[in-house]
């Protein structure tokens, strides 16, 4: 963002006094559209601005609100003559209006508390009197510029020991931030608004991260002439009787995502209870790695996914078998592959979630070898830890120093071990692959769906992403298109949602797009 700022400015096309204003503008605009009680009459107003450019908006605020006809308090936390040239202006704007106290506010009972002490270039965790300063204004609204004070807008972790600041609004400005999607910025941040500064059109550096909150990626729709194998073959591994359920949930999902077969493959005690459940979805024997290796030699089965309900003990030489490997230890007694369709595994699209990460928990490295770059491995925090233990204990660290390591940084550095792309599970889902692309899916502030953490919505998610691999998708894209289309469904369902619903809410999602 700053660098973008930096850009447009040295361009001529706006100056950094422009910036400032309309961002001011922007956040008096967002908090009266959000709470209209207060355009309507006068009320009273606690800003508090730090010492750099976030407290030059708060200067701005501040002259408009009291503009408005606003009784406006301004306490300024900092030196004013070490304040930034933009900010200095506007401070000495405003200190033709009222005056600026260095003080902390005291208890107060104003309407609206204006946080613009430190916004997304904080590096540091706040120092007992800013903390102070925070939690002295009493219950109020408040209204936080860019972030909330204390939040790191690379990671949403608190800095420090998490006295930061809470919003009930946050306005940032031209877009989205990582940290109001990641670890503690949603519940932070509170309702999210972008504000309009003017910079669309103005020079732009290269985005690292996009924010997956515009809709999937194009090529959804199925189109004439087609027939079923057009749109691929997936299979799905299922665990014994008694516990094919989660197989049949991602099996019902590949296929509403518009695979073009998909069938379920079960050991052959479970093929009855398959049957019960299942019609367009077709079966097949899988018992062990053999009977996987001869359903492999149909090389129409284009994408695979293994791990939901499969069971651990079985997980490890079907994972083997499903990439062109015998599994490591198994010596002599390993399922041989055949040498015609080795090479078709070596590159065939799989999904590996669940039960097939939670086997290779001891033993990661024997997994990460086995991968080739069509694979989506799909953890959620638990697994995630148990297969890159270094990098988990990295991101769960105490966050001191800004930019902190965040969720991004994690599945980045996951996905380049690996070798494939990596899904990592939770409201705030990044996905990565090798090359360090990424996106961040949100399913917070206005896509949040609380509903999706019901038993089986992660197999779900894991055959909507086998689907689309089946029909073509690269991994990126699939996991990327899965994960929205996955919250689309819980929104689109709302409450009352279980497992079940979500592929079959598919349809209405669609149609919705226009698809």
């Amino acid at each position: 963002m700053r660098a973008t700022e930096q850009a447009a400015i040295a361009s001529g096309s706006v100056t950094g006094l422009d910036l400032m204003e309309r961002a001011g503008r922007g956040v008096v605009d967002a908090v009266f559209d959000e709470w209209p009680e207060l355009a309507a009459t006068a009320h009273r107003a606690v800003v508090l601005c730090g010492p750099g450019n976030n407290g030059g908006d708060g200067f701005v605020v501040a002259r408009l609100l009291r503009a408005w006809g606003w009784e406006v308090a301004v306490c300024l936390y900092g030196d004013a003559a070490k304040l930034p040239s933009d900010a200095k202006v506007n401070y000495e704007r405003w200190c033709e209006m009222g005056a600026v106290s260095t003080n902390p506010p005291a208890k107060t009972d104003a309407d609206l508390i204006v946080d613009a002490l430190f916004g997304t270039g904080l590096t540091r965790a706040l120092d007992g009197a800013a903390q102070d300063w925070l939690v002295s204004v009493g219950t109020a609204r408040v209204v936080a510029l860019d972030l909330p004070s204390g939040v790191c807008s690379d990671s949403g972790k608190v800095l420090g020991s998490g006295a930061g600041a809470r919003a009930d609004l946050t306005v940032t400005f031209h877009s989205l931030k990582p940290g109001h999607l990641l670890a503690a910025g949603p519940d932070r941040s509170g309702k999210v608004v972008i504000a309009d500064i003017g910079l669309a059109g103005c020079p732009t550096p290269p985005r690292e991260i996009a924010h997956c909150i515009n809709g999937p990626t194009p090529g959804i729709s199925k189109f004439a002439g087609a027939h079923k194998y057009t749109h691929g073959h997936a299979l799905i591994l299922a665990g014994p009787a008694t516990k094919t359920g989660a197989a049949r949930l991602a099996a019902r999902g590949a296929l509403r995502i518009g695979a073009g077969l998909v069938t379920v493959g079960a050991p052959t005690d479970a093929l009855a209870e398959c049957a019960a459940h299942l019609t367009a979805v077709m079966l097949t024997g899988v018992q062990d790695g053999d009977a996987l290796a001869h359903v492999l030699r149909d090389d129409r089965i284009n994408a695979l996914c293994l791990g939901p309900g499969l069971g651990v003990e079985r997980a490890a030489d079907l994972v083997a078998v499903a990439l062109g490997h015998s599994h490591p230890g198994q010596g002599n007694g390993a399922p041989e592959v055949p040498d015609q369709v080795r090479d078709v595994q070596h590159t065939r699209a799989c999904v590996l979630d669940a039960d097939a990460l939670s086997a290779f928990g001891d033993d990661p490295a024997s997994l990460f070898a086995m991968l080739h770059a069509t694979c989506v491995l799909t953890p959620h925090a638990g697994e995630f830890a148990r297969l890159f233990p270094d990098i988990a204990e990295k991101l769960n660290a105490p966050a001191i120093t800004g930019p902190a390591y965040s969720k991004v940084d994690a599945t980045r550095d996951a996905a380049k071990r690996a070798g494939c792309v990596v899904l990592f599970k939770g409201a705030d889902t990044v996905i990565a692959d090798p090359d360090g692309r990424c996106v961040v899916n949100s399913a917070t502030c206005a896509r949040a769906a609380p509903w999706l953490a019901t038993a089986g919505s992660g197999d779900v998610l894991a055959g909507f992403i086998t689907g689309l691999l089946a029909r073509g998708f690269g991994a990126m894209q699939a996991a990327q298109a899965a994960a929205w289309l996955h919250v689309e469904c819980a929104l689109s369902f709302g409450p009352g949602l279980i497992a079940e619903d979500v592929p079959e809410e598919l349809p209405k999602v669609f149609r919705g797009l226009g698809l």
